[in-house]
């Protein structure tokens, strides 16, 4: 039976880490993270892979529609991605927050699958994860060989 759409919300960074793993293998169109410097909102719809639930014969693979918005974000810049393409897809693997003084402040950084990032500067970790849709079945697993 399907879990309820997740509603989630990251202070600090084992709540970031959390959020990462449910964020793993998550799918998006470039143009679908956007960057409004004036709200310090950076927001990334995408397509989650369901980790949270268990797989089995009866269970197939599922994805859900969701957004993952990163508030009081100052900057964001990329590596080897260019934001607001149309037809880059990308394939998100972490979220990790790097400090960058003794206060809350640092950055958010999106690892990508072949190797590109996103960095977002940001006063602190404030990151929310909504599901936006129920499950729809994937067309498979990921698999990250070791």
């Amino acid at each position: 039976m399907p879990t309820e759409p997740l509603k989630l919300m990251a202070l600090e960074e084992e709540d970031l880490a959390t959020i990462s793993a449910l964020m793993q293998d998550a799918v998006f169109v470039a143009k679908d993270l956007t960057f409004s410097k004036p709200a310090g909102r950076l927001e990334l719809q995408c397509n989650r892979f369901v980790w949270e639930e268990k797989r089995g014969f009866f269970r197939k693979p599922a994805r859900r529609r969701a957004v993952l918005v990163c508030k009081r974000v100052s900057a964001v810049r990329s590596i080897d991605f260019t934001p607001g393409a149309d037809d880059a897809v990308a394939n998100l693997l972490a979220i990790q927050f790097e400090k960058t003084g003794d206060g809350p402040e640092g950055s958010l950084v999106f690892t990508l699958s072949g190797g590109g990032e996103i960095v977002a500067d940001a006063e602190c970790i404030e990151v929310l994860l909504s599901d936006l849709t129920t499950d729809w079945e994937a067309r498979g697993t990921p698999h990250h060989p070791r």
